[in-house]
């Protein structure tokens, strides 16, 4: 179903396309737990080109391909390709197509990924384009929550953090509309839900919108926290301002409802204190760990033969 097809946004994965993704990431995830590589890409080249930092979603795509059998070639900074040459991402893309069988990009500017796909004749996964959207980062978030609460419809999920440009949350409440789910959004007022990304969602969740956690933390099921993202400021007095907002210790831990869990697309700043790493409630790490067979199982459906 999704056979040479580009992941631009969550939106572009119908909801029998998800189901798919994670039965194949179930089966990929039985062979990175035992160790196992896989051939199924032997034949292809996947192409990663990072115009802003990134350690997860960059090496989880180049080990999701390694284990599949596939190959790597990598522009993890700009500052050593021909961009810095004035090379425009056009020609950057017409290029890397024809090196490779499938792109991976992230790019600082929205809509940079969705120029890649319409100049590229391979397919594009994007990665991450400024403060839109991060599909593949909502597929892993999506799976965690199965893997982990066994379901998604009937939980209550609490997002904060940096709602306004975190592209991690536009994209995860589009995925969560699919769901019968509860959404709380809980930032500082500079940091609010963009009204186009709330009113896409309207109708589609029950969504409260508060600057205070506590009133959410005994209802919360999957507590999902970003963190302030210091490079999206122009005014570094308002980043300092804001950082450190929100931050949960084990005093939060204890309030939340039992059972529940916590999430987060990293990298964390201070958001999350080290002493919650060893509660039972902490899954962010398991999280990451997702990654690889979620975009194995991507990878696969989308270039593999």
């Amino acid at each position: 179903m999704l056979k040479n097809r580009s992941i631009i946004s969550i939106s572009d994965l119908s909801d029998e396309d998800m189901n798919e993704v994670f039965s194949q990431a179930d089966r990929m995830l039985e062979n990175v737990d035992a160790g196992k590589k896989m051939n199924i890409m032997s034949s292809k080249i996947l192409a990663t080109l990072f115009y802003e930092p990134s350690t997860r979603t960059r090496l989880s795509f180049e080990s999701s391909m390694q284990r599949l059998g596939g190959s790597v070639i990598s522009m993890a900074d700009s500052k050593t390709s021909s961009t810095i040459k004035g090379e425009t991402l056009a020609d950057t893309i017409r290029i890397v197509e024809s090196y490779s069988d499938i792109i991976v990009i992230r790019h600082p500017l929205e809509g940079a990924a969705l120029l890649a796909s319409r100049f590229s004749s391979k397919p594009v996964i994007n990665a991450g384009d400024g403060s839109g959207e991060h599909p593949t980062q909502t597929l892993i978030d999506l799976y965690t929550v199965r893997k982990e609460l066994g379901s998604i419809d009937g939980k209550t999920v609490t997002i904060i953090g940096d709602l306004k440009y975190g592209r991690t949350v536009h994209s995860l409440l589009s995925g969560l509309s699919r769901f019968d789910v509860e959404v709380n959004l809980v930032s500082p007022e500079n940091l609010a839900i963009p009204k186009h990304v709330y009113n896409d969602v309207l109708g589609k969740l029950d969504i409260h919108v508060s600057t205070s956690l506590d009133e959410f933390l005994g209802e919360t099921d999957i507590l999902y926290v970003t963190r302030i993202q210091k490079e999206r400021f122009t005014d570094k007095n308002e980043y300092a301002k804001l950082i450190g907002s929100y931050k949960i210790t084990s005093k939060e831990v204890q309030k939340l409802k039992p059972g529940s869990i916590i999430m987060h697309p990293l990298p964390r700043v201070d958001e999350i204190s080290p002493e919650v790493d060893n509660t039972k409630a902490a899954k962010y790490f398991k999280q990451a760990y997702y990654g690889v067979p979620i975009r194995m199982a991507l990878i696969s459906m989308i270039a593999g033969d």
